[in-house]
C-alpha cells in the first residue's frame, strides 16, 4: 500500500518537537564548520531496559555508565518507538516511525525505503562523515529495509577515515542480547550479581530460578559496561573525546517476560545518556519524553545537517526545541506471532490498545522458549495457583482490548485502570490522540502484511509447535 507522504509531511510540520529543557547546554552555538565538526559515536547495547546503577537499580555495578551520565545528560523517559529490534532499529536509522515507513513487521525485508526516506548515514556523508559499523564490536544492523551502496555505512572501523575527517560510529553491544552464553559467562565470572540482591519486578514470582535469572541478566549489563569503559577509553586515547558527542542507549527493553516485545514500560523504556563535552552540562538530568527517532534527528542537527522536513522524529539538544507531550510505540509481527497493539505514553498516563486480544500475552512462541528459560517455571507456578493476581495477570487467555496505566502511582503497571470512572476523560483523550498520529502518519499497521517467504516459514514453524502441543510432546501452554 502506498504510503500516504501528504499526511506524513503535514505530521513532520505540526509534530511537537522533542525536547527541551532550558538551560542544558552550554551558552554556545552548534559549530557549522567542517574541521569543528563533532564526531558522533552512537552505542547501542541490545535487550536492556533502564538497568543501570545511575537508574537506581541495586545488586550490579555499572562504574563506565555511571560516569558518563555524570559526565552528560541522563534521559529518565526515553522510549523505543517498538519493543522488538529490527522495527524500533529501523526507526531509530531513519527519524521515521517504522509503521510510517512498513517497517513494522520483525524482518520484514520491504526492500528499498520509500521515496523521500533515507538512512541517517547518507545525510552525514553529505556533511563529510565518515560512517563506521561495528569499530570492534558488533556489527548487527538487522534493519527491515535495504540500504542504496552510497548511503551504506563506509567500513568497520573510524580509523579507516582521512586523517581529519568527522566521523560517525555505530556500535552494537550484543553481550546484553539474550542467548545461551549468558550462562556460561556467569559461570565464568569472578563477581557474578548475587540473586539475592536484585530486586524483582512485582509481576514475576520471587522464586529461585526467577532471581537466578534476573541476576544473569543483570551480569551481562555490566559486560556491556566494561565495554563502554573500552570505548571512551580509545576516545581518550585518540584525543577525541573532547569533540564526541557520545549517545547509549538499548534497541529495545529487557528480554525478561513481559519486556521485549510487550509495550508496556519494560518493553519499550530504555537507557539513555548523552554525553558532548562543552554542549551539554554534566550531571544533567531530564524526565521529559523524548522518542529514538528524536536522538535520529539530534544526530543530523549535531553534524550541521538539515533535518529533512518529512521526518518524524525532531532534534531535542538545541534551545529553541520544545517539550513532547507524547510518545508512541507500536507491536505488529514478531517472528510467527501475528499480534498488533499500539501504545501512547503520556506526562502521567498510559494507554495501550490491543487490536488482536485473542493473542494471549502468554503464546506459543519459539524465540521466547528458547531464550527465556523461565517460561516453565512461570507456567507451572501458574498451574500450580502459586501467583497473585498481578503475577498472573499476563498468564490469562486473552489480552484485554484497553488498558491505562498511571505511571506516577503505578510504575510496573499493574492496575489497569481502564474502567475506572474517575480517568474516563484522561482515557478519551488518549484514544483521540493516538487515533490521530494513526492517521497523520498513516500507520501501515492496518493494512495486511504482503506474503513473503520470511513470514511462510514462520508459519510452518508456528504449525508444528502446534502440532506438538496436540500430540502432547510439549508441555505448555496447555
Amino acid at each position: 500500500m502506498p504510503l500516504n507522504y501528504r499526511a506524513r509531511l503535514l505530521v513532520a510540520s505540526i509534530s511537537v518537537c522533542a525536547i527541551f529543557f532550558s538551560g542544558i547546554l552550554v551558552e554556545t552555538t552548534f559549530a557549522q564548520e567542517a574541521n569543528a565538526k563533532p564526531n558522533i559515536v552512537w552505542i547501542m547495547a541490545e535487550d536492556i531496559g533502564p538497568d543501570l546503577a545511575c537508574y537506581g537499580t541495586p545488586a550490579l555495578q555499572t562504574p563506565n555508565l555511571d560516569k558518563l551520565a555524570a559526565s552528560g545528560l541522563q534521559l529518565e523517559r526515553a522510549y523505543c518507538t517498538s519493543p522488538i529490534c529490527s522495527t524500533n532499529r529501523s526507526a531509530m536509522m531513519t527519524g521515521m516511525y517504522q509503521t510510517t515507513i512498513g517497517a513494522h513487521h520483525h524482518r520484514s525485508s520491504i526492500g528499498k525505503l520509500p521515496a523521500p526516506v533515507r538512512p541517517i548515514t547518507a545525510y552525514l556523508k553529505e556533511q563529510g562523515y565518515y560512517c563506521a559499523i561495528g569499530c570492534g564490536y558488533g556489527k548487527k544492523t538487522d534493519f527491515n529495509f535495504t540500504i542504496e551502496k552510497e548511503d551504506a555505512f563506509d567500513g568497520n572501523d573510524w580509523r579507516n577515515r582521512q586523517a581529519g575527517q568527522p566521523f560517525f560510529a555505530h556500535i552494537q553491544l550484543g553481550v546484553t542480547h539474550r542467548g545461551n552464553w549468558w550462562e556460561k559467562t556467569r559461570q565464568a565470572s569472578t563477581d557474578p550479581v548475587d540473586p539475592a540482591a536484585v530486586q524483582l519486578p512485582p509481576y514475576l514470582p520471587d522464586h529461585p530460578a526467577i532471581r537466578l535469572d534476573w541476576a544473569t541478566y543483570l551480569d551481562q549489563i555490566e559486560k556491556a559496561d566494561q565495554q563502554v569503559g573500552e570505548i571512551v577509553a580509545r576516545l581518550e586515547k585518540e584525543g577525541i573525546a573532547d569533540n564526541t558527542l557520545i549517545l547509549f542507549i538499548g534497541d529495545n527493553g529487557r528480554c525478561v517476560f513481559r519486556g521485549k516485545g510487550f509495550v508496556f514500560e519494560d518493553g519499550i523504556r530504555i537507557p539513555a545518556i548523552c554525553v558532548w563535552p562543552g554542549k551539554i552540562k554534566p550531571g544533567t538530568k531530564s524526565d521529559a519524553l523524548v522518542s529514538v527517532i528524536d536522538m535520529s534527528a539530534e544526530v543530523l542537527a549535531a553534524a550541521g545537517a538539515k533535518v529533512p522536513s518529512y521526518m518524524e522524529g525532531r532534534p531535542f539538544l538545541e534551545t529553541e526545541s520544545q517539550p513532547r507531550d507524547y510518545v508512541f510505540a507500536a507491536r505488529d509481527r514478531w517472528d510467527e506471532v501475528y499480534d498488533k497493539s499500539r501504545a501512547v505514553v503520556g506526562k502521567r498516563y498510559k494507554y495501550i490498545r490491543n487490536d488482536m486480544p485473542e493473542v494471549p500475552y502468554f503464546t506459543v512462541h519459539d524465540y521466547e522458549e528458547k531464550v527465556r528459560p523461565i517460561r516453565p517455571v512461570l507456567w507451572q507456578l501458574f498451574q500450580e495457583g502459586k501467583m497473585n493476581d498481578v503475577q498472573a495477570y499476563l498468564m490469562q487467555p486473552c489480552k484485554p482490548q484497553e488498558e491505562l496505566y498511571d505511571l506516577q502511582t503505578d510504575p510496573w503497571e499493574t492496575k489497569n485502570r481502564i474502567d475506572d470512572p474517575q480517568l474516563q476523560a484522561e482515557a478519551n483523550q488518549l484514544r483521540q490522540v493516538l487515533t490521530t498520529w494513526e492517521e497523520e502518519t498513516d500507520d501501515q499497521g492496518r493494512y495486511p502484511e504482503p506474503d513473503n517467504q520470511i513470514v511462510k516459514k514462520y508459519q510452518a514453524a508456528i504449525a508444528e509447535r502446534l502440532q506438538k502441543l496436540k500430540d502432547g510432546t510439549a508441555k505448555y501452554p496447555q
